[in-house]
């Protein structure tokens, strides 16, 4: 491990500059919201994927990206496990085929030939403060038990018979192209608290944008802009410290438990074990917005955990939507309205142009018009009330990448135009 290094900020500026104590509490959860809006703005429609990682680390749990191939899975993990300064960052990709030893160390054949029989851990998991495995449900059998220990209790049974050792890890990202199958991969998917589904990039114009941005800039362009970093040290004690810190009153404890009867009652049950862990990530996410306090506005991290396959998300949602702001009812209807009309589209492949039109004159532009101004409206009504505009947000730029989908899909408008109108 290296030795601490400042919390920086842009090109290497420190964060206590800005008026901020440098190495407090404040400037870390500084820090670690500038890393999530620079990240966020690097991956489109990626914004809430990367918070739910970052409040993953702070929370010390374990997190799963779940998509197709060549959503950015790889290359999103990487870019924010890059950003922590001073720790041993270790990646795998695994297959049925690993063999423990690559995980966690090989044998020493020098010692070997002296009758020894050691381990070499340097460089491996047994070292890391922050990994990533991909492919983590192809583990096999023979990895299998010591990934479990690594990651539930941070320890590893050297094959020796020596005691166990204790890793330093934080956290662990895991990536899937899909979820496991059978009894030897529930364990591992029960250790991943925090689980986000990752998809294709649905707008156009953010589509033309990833495809612009191959172009290597012209030399001498100006470089990108620096690049926000937390130190090893500043992020361990977040996460032993300050994190716990935060207060749980008596307002979160009932919606908490308000929430699991009615997630109970829709046949949605998680485990006492689940629960208590994610009140962790409500934590953590207070503490990224700045606060010593969690509050309903929180609760919104308990999206990415409360739900076993893809198919209960949505439900998983919309409870969990409704506790955080009841006066999203409304938005939430519009919302899966915005769903069942992409559902539709979708559903509509192969079909003739003229069937495409008429569907999108008749009935998806109309009802997507009325949805985008309505959501504007409202997202203008809760900043005005100083109400959490996040998840508005979000459905809004949801309906407009929908809409985009229908006007490039449907209505044949090239998506040039659509993208000089945003």
């Amino acid at each position: 491990m290296t030795s601490a290094q400042p919390v920086t900020h842009g090109a290497g500026t420190p964060v206590g500059a800005a008026g901020i104590p440098a190495g407090s509490a404040a400037a870390t959860a500084a820090a670690l919201r500038s890393i999530s809006d620079e990240i966020g703005a690097m991956f489109y429609e990626r914004e809430n994927v990367v918070q739910a990682l970052m409040a993953a680390i702070l929370a010390g749990q374990h997190s799963l990206l779940l998509g197709p191939p060549g959503t950015g899975k790889s290359a999103l993990a990487r870019e924010l496990t890059g950003r922590i300064t001073g720790a041993q960052l270790w990646e795998i990709l695994l297959s049925k085929f690993t063999d423990p030893k690559q995980m966690f160390g090989p044998i020493d054949v020098a010692a070997l030939t002296q009758g020894r029989y050691t381990q070499m851990f340097d460089g491996r998991a047994t070292q890391a403060h922050i990994a990533f495995m991909d492919e983590i449900f192809k583990c096999g059998t023979g990895a299998l038990n010591a990934t479990l220990s690594l990651l539930n209790e941070r320890i590893y049974h050297p094959e020796n018979g020596a005691p166990p050792i204790k890793c330093p890890l934080v956290s662990a990202i895991t990536a899937s192209n899909e979820l496991g199958q059978g009894e030897e991969t529930d364990a591992i998917y029960d250790r991943l608290l925090v689980r986000l589904e990752v998809d294709y990039l649905s707008d156009h114009t953010h589509f033309a944008n990833l495809i612009r941005s191959v172009a290597t800039p012209a030399a001498g362009a100006a470089g990108p802009p620096g690049r926000t970093t937390v130190d090893l040290a500043s992020l361990t004690e977040a996460v032993r410290v300050h994190v716990p810190a935060v207060q749980l009153g008596d307002n979160v404890v009932d919606a908490v438990c308000g929430l699991r009867a009615d997630l109970r009652k829709a046949g949605l049950i998680a485990s006492d074990r689940r629960w208590k862990a994610a009140m962790r990530l409500l934590q953590a996410r207070a503490f990224l917005r700045g606060s010593v306090r969690a509050s309903e506005e929180d609760l919104a991290i308990l999206t990415h955990v409360l739900w076993d396959v893809p198919d209960q998300r949505p439900t998983v949602e919309r409870q969990v939507l409704q506790m955080v702001n009841p006066s999203l009812q409304e938005a939430l209807d519009l919302a899966e309205a915005v769903e069942e009309l992409a559902a539709t589209l979708d559903s509509m492949t192969g079909q003739s142009q003229e069937a495409l039109v008429e569907w999108a004159t008749k009935e998806a532009r109309g009802k997507l018009s009325r949805t985008g101004v309505r959501l504007e409206q409202m997202c203008q009504e809760a900043a005005a009330a100083g109400r959490s505009t996040t998840e508005l947000e979000q459905m809004l730029a949801r309906c407009r990448a929908v809409t985009s989908r229908v006007l490039v899909e449907c209505l044949d408008i090239d998506p040039a135009v659509i993208n000089r109108m945003v």
